[in-house]
């Protein structure tokens, strides 16, 4: 089952002479439970596809469709909340909340969405990722690997349909990097959690069940390991 479609996906910045073509008639699909890498050099427009794919931006045409949604057809307020509940995001920089703990840190996407906080699933998540013994910690308090995990935690709390990180280990040293890596794996597997990371990290793309390459806002590639099948 397809859990992300893309259509004829095009976006334009500027007009005239400063027009910028960074994505032209992206097409592709996503099935539930995949490990996706998306590479491409510096301007090749994958990260703005991130931001299209995590509804921060809109296309310019095309179609955008997100577990049987067309987030093109949702108006912003609509959009932030389907956001908040099927996207779960993950950045370089952690974007962790300086004045909350590890435990309100994670579970602050479930109270700003008015709801009461999983605690069978917040359990499980923080016994994976190693932080039971961190809940009350600051993020100040906290090493650069232990703070991506928290934001790994805060992604999932709302089960979303996908899981998207965007340069996750861009910070971080190759040891902490590998157990980043090895923890989104584990959801992927464990949970048949979709999965697509943004990364220049060649390592993680070797790591993926299927690399898709973008070059001048264009597919260049889109391969898949043999024998890969999604769940």
């Amino acid at each position: 089952m397809n859990i992300l479609e893309i259509k004829n996906l095009c976006k334009v910045y500027g007009s005239g002479e400063t027009r910028v073509d960074a994505l032209k008639d992206v097409t592709f699909d996503v099935e539930q439970g995949e490990f996706v890498a998306i590479v491409g050099p510096s301007g090749s427009g994958k990260s703005t596809l991130m931001h299209i794919l995590g509804g921060v931006d809109v296309p310019t045409s095309g179609i955008v469709n997100i577990a049987g949604t067309d987030i093109g057809k949702l108006d912003e307020t609509k959009l932030a909340i389907f956001r908040r509940r099927n996207i779960g995001l993950i950045y370089q920089f952690y974007n962790l909340i300086p004045i909350l703990n590890v435990e309100e840190n994670m579970t602050l996407p479930i109270l700003l969405d008015g709801k009461k906080p999983d605690k069978k699933l917040l359990d499980d998540i923080v016994e994976k990722l190693g932080m039971k013994d961190r809940l009350a910690h600051l993020p100040n308090q906290l090493s650069g690997g232990q703070q991506q995990r928290v934001s790994i935690g805060r992604a999932l709390m709302n089960h979303p349909a996908l899981l998207l990180a965007d340069e996750p280990t861009g910070n971080l040293d190759s040891e902490n990097s590998k157990e980043i890596i090895s923890l989104l794996r584990k959801f992927n597997k464990e949970n048949n959690q979709t999965v697509i990371i943004i990364t220049h990290d060649e390592r993680i793309a070797l790591s993926a069940d299927r690399v898709i390459t973008i070059e001048d806002g264009c597919i260049t590639r889109d391969s898949k390991k043999a024998g890969v099948k999604a769940e």
